[in-house]
Parts: structure tokens; C-alpha cells; sequence
């Protein structure tokens, strides 16, 4: 393996489904789609999170680690997995949520919660100062003689989806599938970066569609940019060729912004679950599969080009989406 000089553990026993969606097929007159299933995974719900996980505990146990801190919101999938893989190796586990602490338990806290994680509520800060704050309580954990770890470091999380791609890559050939495109969502950067660049690795076999849920298409491509130069500095491997050529951005699907849905998005959400038995969330996948239903509509993606989409996870998601998925359900069609 390419990786075999990088530490991991192992939270994968192997890979995730690659699904053919027929229904969605007939729905889009489009003749391939399938779905690679990182919702499906032993650990915590599954989701992208897993993947990056295998390299930040991998360097945290190299560390010597007893203790692991992560940040994020309260509807964070990272430090839902985060707490999870925690509690597989026997480890503490720390959150720090940039919000006041909610009045209920629901979603991806409430799964957090039942691992035994411990929580402090930053109240409603940026992530600049959320920053901080990590820093400043690894610094009090070290004085008093604890091993801390912060998850969340980009390059070291991206190596996550190298091994992705690379495990898509066989996937398609054991099946004899000709993947020419793939879509996933365009956010933080690492699982985007990690994927790209092990498609560079393997010669670029796919485009590589990334919907932006989170930024404009410039601040995406620029993140993303750095990751990858991140990942070959950290292997010492520098791929052939320049992955902004097999590389398409699209910000025309974020909407109102990061977690806001669009028409298009509910639409998905409820497209997918009726036709395939698919559970999509608001934030990330259900904007990345309505956009890609779109590439297809606008002759973007040809419907004689197999396609497959990315499911990331965050399905736990959901059950703090309740108010917005029963106002999709009354409209009438439910």
C-alpha cells in the first residue's frame, strides 16, 4: 500500500458498498449511476469522518496518546465518530461545541453523549476562536500530565479518502465498471483534497464533480489546493499531471449558504428515500445529489457516462432535522 509508512489504525474491516441505483436511473433517463455507501460503515454510523479517523488516531496512539479533543458544533458528524472511535480504543474523549449547550440531546449529540464523551459548551464563538480554545485546553490537560490529541489536522485527515479513491478505483474494475465521473460535496477540504489525489495517483480515471455546500468556488478550489500540496509534502509523493483539469467546482447549489436547504435539496432528500431506500441529510449530501441530478438534466454529466455518487454519511443528521423534513412531508406529497 502506498500509505504503508504512515501510521493507522484500522476502523474499516474492508470496503464500503458501491450500489447501482436503477430507480434514479429511470427517474434521469441516465444509463450508470451508483452510489459508494461511506454511510455504511461498522463504526459510530459511518460516514467520511471514519476514513480521516484511521490516520488521526494512527498518529495519536504514535503519540502516545490518552486523551482525544475535538471541536465542531453541536451537530458535528466529526466529533460523533470522534467520540465513538474513542470509545473503541479505550480512550477519553473531550468536545468542545462553539454553541450554548441546547436543552435536548438529539442527532449526532445525543450519539455523542452515549459514548461518554465530555463536553464543554464554548457558547456561540467563530471557529477562530474555537481555535483557541482547543489550544488553550490541550495546553491545561498537558500541565497536568495528560498525553492530549487534537483530531482534525487536514493534510493527516485527507489521507483518509487517498485510500478511498484508490478502493473506488478497484471496486469499478472488479465489477467491470467503467466510472467516468464522481460527485461529492464540496466543504472542508480534506476528503475532497484526499480523493483528488489519489485519483492523481491512479492517472486520473474519473472527473471529479465537487458541489460546494459550504464555500464559493474559489475559496473551495483554493483549500483544496493546499491540502493536496499538504498530502504530497507529507508522503513525499508528487503525482503526475494537474488535477484542476479533471476537476469541476460548482457553486450554484449552495443557496442561502452552509446548512440552509434549497428547493432542490428537500427535493433530493425525498427523490432518493422514496426511489432507493437512500436517507440524505440537508448540509451536505442532499445539495451534492441534487446538484448531480442537475449535472445529468443540463447534459453536464452524459447519461452515457457511468457516474457515481459519494454518500459521505451523516445520516444521524436527520433527527436534528425534524421540523424542516415535516414541513417537507406536508407539502402535499407526503
Amino acid at each position: 500500500m502506498i500509505l504503508s509508512g504512515i501510521p493507522r489504525i484500522r476502523l474499516l474491516d474492508g470496503p464500503t458498498p458501491l450500489e447501482r441505483l436503477r430507480r434514479v436511473e429511470a427517474l434521469t433517463g441516465h444509463g450508470g449511476i451508483f452510489v459508494k455507501r461511506d454511510d455504511c460503515m461498522p463504526l459510530g454510523m459511518g460516514g467520511n469522518k471514519v476514513r480521516s479517523l484511521e490516520f488521526w488516531l494512527g498518529e495519536a496512539l504514535e503519540q502516545g496518546c490518552d486523551i482525544l479533543l475535538v471541536a465542531g458544533a453541536p451537530v458535528s458528524n466529526q466529533c460523533r465518530l470522534t467520540a465513538a472511535a474513542a470509545a473503541r480504543l479505550g480512550l477519553e474523549c473531550l468536545i468542545l461545541h462553539n454553541a450554548d449547550e441546547p436543552a435536548r440531546d438529539e442527532g449526532n449529540l445525543l450519539l455523542s453523549r452515549l459514548t461518554g464523551a465530555k463536553f464543554r459548551f464554548l457558547g456561540p464563538i467563530d471557529e477562530e476562536e474555537r481555535a483557541v480554545r482547543v489550544q488553550e485546553a490541550a495546553a491545561e490537560l498537558r500541565r497536568q500530565g495528560r498525553r492530549p490529541y487534537v483530531v482534525g489536522d487536514p493534510v493527516v485527515g485527507a489521507l483518509g479518502y487517498v485510500v478511498g479513491a484508490i478502493e473506488l478505483h478497484q471496486q469499478a474494475e472488479a465489477q467491470a465498471l467503467d466510472l467516468r465521473h464522481v460527485v461529492l460535496p464540496g466543504s472542508m477540504g480534506p476528503t475532497e483534497a484526499g480523493f483528488l489525489f489519489g485519483c492523481a495517483l491512479l492517472g486520473r480515471p474519473f472527473t471529479v464533480h465537487l458541489v460546494s455546500v459550504e464555500y464559493g468556488e474559489a475559496e473551495l478550489a483554493d483549500r483544496i489546493a493546499r491540502i493536496f500540496c499538504g498530502i504530497a509534502e507529507r508522503t513525499g509523493i508528487r503525482p503526475g499531471g494537474d488535477h484542476r483539469t479533471w476537476t469541476r467546482y460548482y457553486g450554484d447549489y449552495l443557496g442561502a449558504g452552509y446548512g440552509r436547504p434549497t428547493a432542490a435539496s428537500l427535493d433530493a432528500i425525498r427523490s432518493f428515500a422514496r426511489l432507493e431506500g437512500l436517507f440524505l441529510e440537508n448540509t451536505y449530501t442532499g445539495k451534492a445529489f441534487a446538484g448531480a441530478l442537475d449535472l445529468i438534466r443540463r447534459g453536464s454529466i452524459p447519461v452515457d457516462e457511468p457516474l457515481c455518487l459519494l454518500h459521505t454519511g451523516g445520516v444521524p443528521a436527520l433527527f436534528g432535522q425534524g421540523e424542516l423534513l415535516q414541513g417537507l412531508l406536508r407539502d402535499g406529497s407526503g
